[in-house]
């Protein structure tokens, strides 16, 4: 089903844009929880991919973070500085490199699920209970529309 038309463009309050206004105001509301650990939202993400085992490897956060690899290694550059990851040569192929998290990025990690609860919290806490569930129930479904994996709990 069409819902857009050329005429519409540039489609001010479309989807689209209101995705990427939301996704950018998420990320605020991130750094905003995150300033007492001298960290950003997206260097939260990378700590949390490695501590969840979701990736290992530059490459890897690269595809699952949708970075470019200078930018990524920019970005572990100064997550190792910070003491909070480590890169370790990858035994079967010296030219790569495998990531894991220092005790420090653990104990950083293992404050996620606080910090990202509250974050969220204040995102959606204009939100009803039953208008959060259709906000996720409907961006799910256009998830699956696309063979994206869904995020949001499957209901039964």
């Amino acid at each position: 089903m069409d819902h857009y038309r050329v005429s519409d463009f540039p489609f001010k309050g479309s989807i689209g844009q209101l995705l990427a206004t939301t996704a950018i105001l998420k990320d605020r509301l991130l750094d905003k929880h995150l300033t007492h650990l001298d960290i950003t939202a997206a260097q939260f993400k990378v700590l949390f991919f490695i501590g969840h085992n979701r990736a290992n490897t530059p490459a890897e956060l690269c595809r699952e973070l949708s970075i470019d690899s200078g930018s990524m290694t920019r970005m572990l550059d100064r997550l190792e500085k910070k003491e909070l990851l480590l890169r370790q040569p990858c035994p079967q192929d010296r030219r790569s490199v495998r990531l894991r998290l220092s005790p420090a990025g653990q104990a950083m990690n293992e404050e996620a699920p606080q910090i990202a609860t509250r974050a969220m919290n204040e995102l959606v806490g204009c939100l009803s209970t039953e208008e959060l569930h259709t906000l996720t129930h409907l961006l799910d479904k256009i998830l699956r529309a696309h063979s994206v994996a869904a995020s949001a709990p499957q209901e039964n």
